[in-house]
């Protein structure tokens, strides 16, 4: 195996931990939302990632990782009575966001230290590239 593959492998991790970041800030910045139309309410969302395997990877057991969609939450509304809200229904209730901030907040942490590990792995390999290519001097 190729230490050139690692590149590739850390890569796609690194835009997957990329994408899942901005999905996060998304998140958190319609944290709170209120509408009096539960259709409209913005609604957590959350990346589906998988591993995707190519020719090469049968042979050398290297995979990376896709993206396969962004997927909304089905946790249900949050209702609340507020009759001077200018978005109230007729009922006098607005429907609040599902997004959790204290999870979305860890996942953010998650992404952005998975997305750091990724960096040390590519710096680290291109240090041992470049001592191994400093042996044949």
């Amino acid at each position: 195996m190729s230490l050139f593959k690692v590149f590739d492998v850390a890569g796609s991790a690194m835009n997957a931990q990329s994408v899942r970041l901005n999905v996060t800030a998304s998140n958190l910045a319609n944290a709170g939302s209120v509408n009096g139309d539960p259709s409209k309410v913005y609604r957590a969302r959350q990346p589906i990632f998988s591993t995707f395997d190519d020719a090469l990877s049968a042979q050398t057991g290297i995979a990376g990782v896709r993206l396969d969609g962004i997927r909304e939450s089905t946790a249900p509304l949050e209702v609340q009575y507020r009759p001077d809200h200018p978005d109230a229904d007729a009922d006098g209730n607005v429907y609040v966001s599902n997004v959790s901030t204290v999870e979305e907040m860890v996942n953010m942490m998650s992404a952005s230290r998975s997305y750091q590990n990724n960096v040390e792995l590519m710096n680290t390999t291109r240090d041992l590239l470049l001592q191994t290519l400093a042996l044949g001097r």
